[in-house]
C-alpha cells in the first residue's frame, strides 16, 4: 500500500518575524543612543560659559548671552546684564557707587551708560558679523569679535566677562584673549549639529523623492500605461509638496543657497521633466490604443 501523504510542515513564522525583530529593535537603540549623545553634547555646549577679564574683587561684571543670530541681516543679538561687584556695587550689587560706562568693540553698535545708584536693567545690543554669506547654508559660518571696557565717574575699572549661546540654531566657538586679563572673546559661528543633520537629512529627501518619480515615470513610459491619473496625481502632489517641505528648513534660508543647488533645484527638476514626459507619453499611447479599437 502506499504510504500515505505527509501534511506540509508548518512554515516557521515565529522565527521569521524575529529575524526582522531583532536587527530592527538593535538599530533602533543604536540610533537613540547615537542622538542621546549627540543631543546631550549639544546641550553641554549651550550651558558653558566662557570666561575672560580680570578676576579683582572690585570690578564690574558683564554677562552676555546671545539671543538670535540674523544671518540675512549679518548681526548677532545679544542679552547684556552688568551687575558691579565689591566697592564698585551697591545695593546688593544692582547699582553702581557712581556713573558707568561700558565701551564696547567697533563691531557693537554703540556703548552702554548707566546711572549712578540706578538699577541696572539687562540691555540687548546688536553685533555686526564678519566673513561668511548665508548662501553657504547649512554650511555658513561667521565670525566677530566682542570686548567690553567700564568707566565709573570717567577712570577704567577691571572687567570680567561671562559669555554664553542661547541660540539652537548655531553653535559658538570661543577664542579667549592671549593674556587672560582683557574682556575679550573672538567669535566663530557655525549652524548647530541638529540643524546641519536636518538639512542634510532633507537634501536625502529630496533625492529620493526625485529617484522615486523618475522611477514611477520610467515604469509608465515603457510598459506603456497610458494615462494613469493616480500616477500623475501623485508626481505632481509631489512637485508642488517638495517645494513646501524646501520651505520647512529651519533658519530661513534664502533661495539659491547651497541646499537648493546640492538638492532641490535638480530634484524639482527631475519630477517636473518626469511629469511632462509620463502624460506625453501617456496621451500618445492612449491616442494610439483608442485608433487601434474597432469602428
Amino acid at each position: 500500500m502506499a504510504a500515505p501523504p505527509q501534511s506540509p510542515r508548518p512554515r516557521r513564522s515565529g522565527a521569521s518575524i524575529l529575524l526582522v525583530l531583532l536587527p530592527l529593535a538593535v538599530l533602533v537603540l543604536v540610533a537613540v543612543s547615537v542622538g542621546s549623545w549627540l543631543q546631550f553634547t549639544e546641550r553641554q555646549a549651550k550651558d558653558t560659559v566662557h570666561t575672560a577679564g580680570s578676576g579683582a574683587a572690585d570690578r564690574v561684571d558683564v554677562e552676555v548671552t546671545t539671543q538670535s543670530v540674523d544671518a540675512a541681516a549679518r548681526e548677532i543679538v545679544l542679552r547684556v546684564r552688568v551687575r558691579p561687584r565689591g566697592a564698585l556695587g551697591e545695593d546688593e550689587e544692582t547699582a553702581p557707587v557712581a556713573d558707568l560706562r561700558l565701551q564696547t568693540s567697533v563691531a557693537t553698535l554703540g556703548d552702554l551708560a548707566f546711572e549712578a545708584h540706578e538699577r541696572l536693567a539687562p540691555k540687548d545690543v546688536q553685533v555686526a558679523l564678519t566673513g561668511g554669506s548665508i548662501s553657504d547654508y547649512p554650511f555658513d559660518t561667521y565670525g566677530t569679535d566682542i570686548e567690553f571696557w567700564a568707566e565709573l565717574s570717567g577712570e577704567p575699572v577691571p572687567v570680567r566677562m561671562l559669555f554664553s549661546n542661547n541660540d539652537t540654531l548655531f553653535s559658538i566657538a570661543v577664542t579667549p584673549p592671549p593674556s587672560g586679563q582683557e574682556a575679550v572673546l573672538g567669535l566663530k559661528l557655525s549652524r548647530s549639529g541638529s540643524l546641519l543633520v536636518f538639512a542634510v537629512f532633507m537634501m536625502v529627501v529630496m533625492w529620493a523623492l526625485a529617484t522615486s518619480v523618475l522611477l514611477g515615470a520610467w515604469f509608465l513610459t515603457t510598459r506603456r500605461q497610458g494615462l494613469v491619473w493616480p500616477a500623475l496625481a501623485w508626481m505632481a502632489a509631489t512637485l508642488f509638496a517638495l517645494a513646501a517641505f524646501r520651505n520647512t528648513a529651519p533658519g530661513t534660508p534664502p533661495i539659491g543657497c547651497v541646499m537648493d543647488w546640492f538638492a532641490f533645484f535638480w530634484a524639482e527638476t527631475i519630477i517636473a521633466l518626469c511629469l511632462i514626459v509620463a502624460v506625453t507619453t501617456g496621451i500618445r499611447t492612449a491616442l494610439r490604443t483608442a485608433g487601434d479599437r474597432p469602428a
